[in-house]
């Protein structure tokens, strides 16, 4: 066989090995893998990286991948929302990650949680749809132990507030609107997630955690708070976007001494 030949072969079997979302193969993404949902984070976060390196941009899936601490350490961005986050999850494991983190924002639903407080979730009110495609809606949403209880002591390390709970996920952003059909249904579910202790409202938890779950590899998410919906206060972008990264790399800190 020519070279020419044979190096068309090898870049028809590398092509192949492509996940058909994410553009990636094995060998692209380390172990662990930060999950922001907005690509333009992405470069921010990898930032805190050493020899950090975009290796594929592709629809809303851009991943960078560097060092900390001298651990392969990858970045992805899944866009918003659940359908995207699992299909992100789905062929990053197809390409060799078993440790998620997803770094996020979230509006506040317990007054003690405050602008830039971080939420560190424990287990998703699965009010999306996208699990449910995968599990019946009593299946739980939790995060993984060990991921949880690193990014709770990497917040005690650093001396960042951080509160530990349920969070809720949903589908629809401006389900808030005064104006919405269902209404009234909607403020009687928001009273019963205030009073039953949820502290925050994203929108990728729920499949983050059923997916890792039933795939048998690991997740946690911390999230910047930028809004306080219990006030109705006015989104703040930035406020404690870089604490919740930080957090993140130092948990992976401390799941990587413990070799699991």
């Amino acid at each position: 066989m020519s070279k020419k030949k044979k190096a068309k072969k090898a870049a028809k079997k590398a092509s192949s090995e492509l996940q058909y979302h994410v553009h990636l193969k094995p060998g692209d993404v380390g172990r662990y893998v930060l999950l922001p949902g907005d690509p333009g984070r992405v470069p921010l976060i990898a930032s805190f990286f050493d020899d950090a390196k975009e290796v594929a941009n592709n629809r809303e899936y851009r991943t960078w991948t560097g060092t900390v601490a001298g651990i392969k350490v990858s970045c992805c961005s899944t866009g918003i929302g659940c359908p995207s986050t699992a299909i992100a999850v789905e062929e990053l494991i197809k390409c060799g990650a078993d440790t998620f983190i997803r770094i996020g924002t979230c509006g506040a639903l317990q007054r003690e949680v405050k602008l830039g407080d971080l939420c560190i979730t424990t287990g998703a009110v699965r009010e999306e749809g996208t699990s449910r495609q995968y599990v019946p809606l009593s299946y739980p949403a939790l995060a993984d132990l060990d991921v949880t209880l690193a990014l709770r002591q990497a917040a005690k390390n650093l001396k960042i507030p951080a509160h530990t709970g349920i969070g809720h996920c949903k589908d629809a952003f401006f389900i808030e609107d005064k104006d919405i059909p269902i209404r009234e249904e909607i403020e009687a579910k928001w009273n019963a997630w205030y009073r039953s202790n949820v502290i925050s409202t994203s929108m990728e938890s729920a499949a983050l955690f059923v997916v890792s779950s039933i795939r048998r590899v690991r997740a946690g998410e911390v999230l910047a708070t930028i809004g306080l919906t219990y006030d109705d206060a006015p989104i703040i972008a930035k406020v404690g976007v870089e604490e919740a990264i930080r957090t993140a790399i130092e948990a992976i800190k401390l799941l990587d001494q413990q070799k699991n």
